[in-house]
This record gives structure tokens, C-alpha cells and sequence, in this order.
């Protein structure tokens, strides 16, 4: 039998070569690699500017890692559905009397693999905190967060290091963010 299009290694490299050269054409380098862990929270920050996604799959695709992210239940009906799924989306319910900390931990407790990103700031508008959901569903999942960045100044974004919970919520959320204090987003004052 040979090999199609369809074929998720054909399609793997075929996507990798892609976002590499729209990456170097765009004078974008990706730094670090994902780790060789199967289950981790991946946090991607600064989120300033709609450009942080594509830029982000690219770099995913670039390094052929699978990464998933969530997003209301309702991105996922129509014609779209399937689409959003096979781009890494995770449906989920806000409605539910379940947190959706509880959820995405639950999530981790069936999976075997996965890569969850998620931006700390949880929206694209400047904020003087981080929200903590990525923190307690690394901490409730006993999985480690991984700091992802997109350094607009440098034209750099990749994997930085693999940071373990301690449940000292404060001292951690102040290690993490001084990883990203020398990095800058598309839109500094967000």
C-alpha cells in the first residue's frame, strides 16, 4: 500500500515544511522543543495580539508537536466542528455546575498523552494578573507546566523550561512570570 496525503506522517511533514518556511519567510526562529513528556500544561504568553495563534500552530506544526487548546462548546458545532477539533480544540461547557478546572483535570486523568496550552492572561487586553486556572489543572492533573513564549521584538517564539508545582501558588506564579519579563508581546501595552 502506498502512501497518501491522508497519511498523518505524509501530512506531519508536509505541515512541518510549510509552517518552517512561512515561518523563515515571516524572519520568525523557533527556539527550544517541546519535551518528551506525555501529559504537561503548556502556557504561552505574552497574549497580546490574534496573530499569537496561527503564529503558535505554526510553531507546533514546525516542530510536529500535537498541542490542544479549549474552547466554548459552541466553536464546535456546524461545519466548523471537525476543523476546530483536528486543530487541537477541546470543547468545553461553562454552563456545567463542574469548574472547567475540574473538567480539563478530568480530561488528563482519560488521556494517556496530552499537551494542554493555555494563555495565563485569558484574554488579549492588558491585565495586572494572571489568571491561576492553568496552575491548578497542572496541580489537580500532578502534570508540569511547560513556559511557551512568542517574542514579538526578537521574532523568536518556542519552548522554555519545565517548571513542577509546588503548591505555593504566589512563590511559583512569581517564578513563572520572571521567565517572561525580558519577552515582548505584538502589543507591548496589553
Amino acid at each position: 500500500m502506498h502512501s497518501t496525503i491522508f497519511d498523518s506522517r505524509l501530512l506531519s511533514s508536509l505541515l512541518a515544511t510549510v509552517a518552517q518556511g512561512m515561518l523563515r519567510w515571516r524572519g520568525w526562529q523557533v527556539s527550544g522543543a517541546f519535551p518528551a513528556l506525555p501529559k504537561y500544561v503548556l502556557i504561552g504568553a505574552p497574549h497580546t495580539s490574534n496573530w499569537d495563534f496561527p503564529l503558535t500552530l505554526g510553531i507546533c506544526f514546525a516542530l510536529r508537536a500535537k498541542v490542544y487548546w479549549m474552547g466554548k462548546d459552541s466553536l464546535f458545532r456546524g461545519p466548523l466542528g471537525p476543523l476546530m477539533r483536528w486543530l487541537g480544540g477541546i470543547p468545553v461547557t461553562r454552563s456545567r455546575s463542574m469548574s472547567l478546572v475540574q473538567q480539563m483535570v478530568e480530561r488528563y486523568q482519560r488521556s494517556d498523552e496530552l499537551v494542554l496550552a493555555i494563555a495565563p492572561e485569558g484574554t488579549r487586553d492588558h491585565v495586572t494578573e494572571w489568571k491561576t486556572g492553568f496552575y491548578h489543572i497542572a496541580s489537580g492533573a500532578g502534570v508540569p507546566v511547560v513556559l511557551g513564549f512568542l517574542d514579538y521584538r526578537r521574532k523568536t517564539g518556542g519552548i522554555g523550561p519545565i517548571f513542577h508545582p509546588t503548591g505555593d501558588l504566589e512563590h511559583d506564579l512569581a517564578e513563572i512570570r520572571a521567565f517572561y519579563a525580558d519577552i515582548e508581546g505584538c502589543h507591548p501595552g496589553r
